[in-house]
């Protein structure tokens, strides 16, 4: 009974470590000194106690061992490639619960300085791979914020992103691709950024710590803030007071509140739906340009394409909103009208030149054969929704 408890406990540190070091299930794991080397009857017991974990591998024994191990790695001119290792710094015990994760150095892996170049960009490549998996946890709050989104949009209202730094950059980002993408007025998505447009491409000193401007930049927005309103605060701390305050005032105004951020202990944060990707340390710590960044690029593209298509701006997987302003995307446009209209790529050329390169109009004269007039009409009857214009009762 000892035996089989003491290995169920050592099974339990296993899995403990394999998840600080975010390993996958199939990891190896290697055992190492006397009793369990030696012992068939506790080696066996770890062995179960381990096969009822989340790791798929068997233990096997380590190729180096106590301290021939220790003196191996104390002579080797550079660490192993991939090998785990605890570095003494400040742990997160340590850094104290207030400090957001992002924050946080990661003490379990060696830093980037004591790394070559491939080794650097292996541990980004690695890192970077576990940020898709942080956003996918989050799906139900960003369909949530996804709804909230498309029904302002559909509605009449805005949805406006509101952030400072790296993120307030992304949130005006994503905004500016919107009208060439959908089609829609530059007022439907919104990109403001602590500091103001300098702010883009400078670092402007206190920006992200001014609440009061916060209030001042959406109290500045024609027309105030209403309840067919989304306003996006985009921190990821979670802890920026441009942001935070801007949130609040938003409510304050009746407009629906969603808090992107990477800090899973702001989910109780004030606002109607909070996503909280948990991307963990920075490789270089502190610095959100990197996984947050990432997160939070992504968790825009779904957010905005997803809103527009639930509102009606995509129709078949197309953007049938877009903007044909160069010659790339006038081919694109071409190619889109032919594959809805079902006409050969001359008759859409044609098409598109006569509905004055708007696709949808182009679509639904192509599927119809009614003139361009009519076939705008139609869709303005619609609100712009090229599947409700094709529709026989249109």
């Amino acid at each position: 009974a000892c035996l089989d408890g003491q290995a169920g406990c050592l099974a339990a540190q296993a899995l403990a470590g394999a998840d600080r070091l975010h390993l996958p299930d199939d990891a190896p794991v290697y055992f190492n000194g006397g009793l369990i080397e030696h012992c068939i009857r506790f080696r066996t017991a770890f062995t179960t106690a381990l096969a009822q974990t989340r790791l798929r591998a068997a233990p096997i024994l380590a190729p180096l061992r106590s301290h021939r191990a220790a003196i191996e790695l104390a002579m080797a001119d550079r660490l192993p490639d991939g090998l785990p290792v605890s570095i003494a710094t400040r742990s997160d015990a340590a850094a104290g619960p207030e400090v957001p994760p992002t924050e946080r150095p990661d003490d379990a892996a060696v830093p980037l300085d004591r790394l070559d170049a491939p080794g650097i960009a292996r541990r980004m490549n690695r890192e970077d791979a576990r940020v898709a998996e942080a956003v996918g946890a989050e799906i139900e709050h960003i369909a949530r914020a996804m709804e909230l989104a498309a029904d302002a949009i559909a509605s009449g209202g805005r949805l406006i992103y509101l952030g400072a730094g790296t993120s307030g950059r992304l949130g005006v980002l994503d905004a500016s691709e919107c009208p060439p993408t959908f089609g829609v007025d530059p007022a439907v998505v919104m990109g403001i950024i602590a500091g103001g447009e300098r702010a883009l491409r400078c670092s402007i000193e206190g920006a992200e710590d001014d609440a009061a401007q916060a209030r001042a930049d959406l109290a500045g927005q024609a027309p105030g803030l209403g309840e067919n309103d989304v306003v996006v605060g985009i921190t990821a701390s979670g802890t920026t007071p441009y942001v935070l305050a801007g949130l609040r005032a938003a409510q304050e105004q009746g407009a629906a509140c969603v808090l992107i951020c990477c800090n899973p202990a702001q989910r109780a944060a004030a606002a109607d739906v909070t996503i909280a990707v948990d991307t963990g340390a920075e490789v270089l710590t502190g610095s959100t340009r990197l996984k947050a960044g990432t997160a939070t690029k992504l968790v825009l593209n779904t957010l905005s394409t997803g809103a527009m298509a639930l509102a009606g701006y995509v129709y078949e997987g197309r953007m049938v909103g877009m903007r044909p302003v160069n010659a790339k995307l006038e081919k694109r446009a071409v190619r889109i009208v032919a594959e809805l209209a079902g006409v050969p790529a001359d008759e859409a050329e044609r098409l598109l030149k006569a509905a004055r390169g708007r696709i949808a109009t182009a679509v639904v004269m192509g599927r119809t054969g009614i003139a361009c007039s009519e076939a705008e009409r139609r869709l303005e009857r619609a609100h712009g929704r090229l599947r409700r214009a094709l529709e026989p009762d249109a």
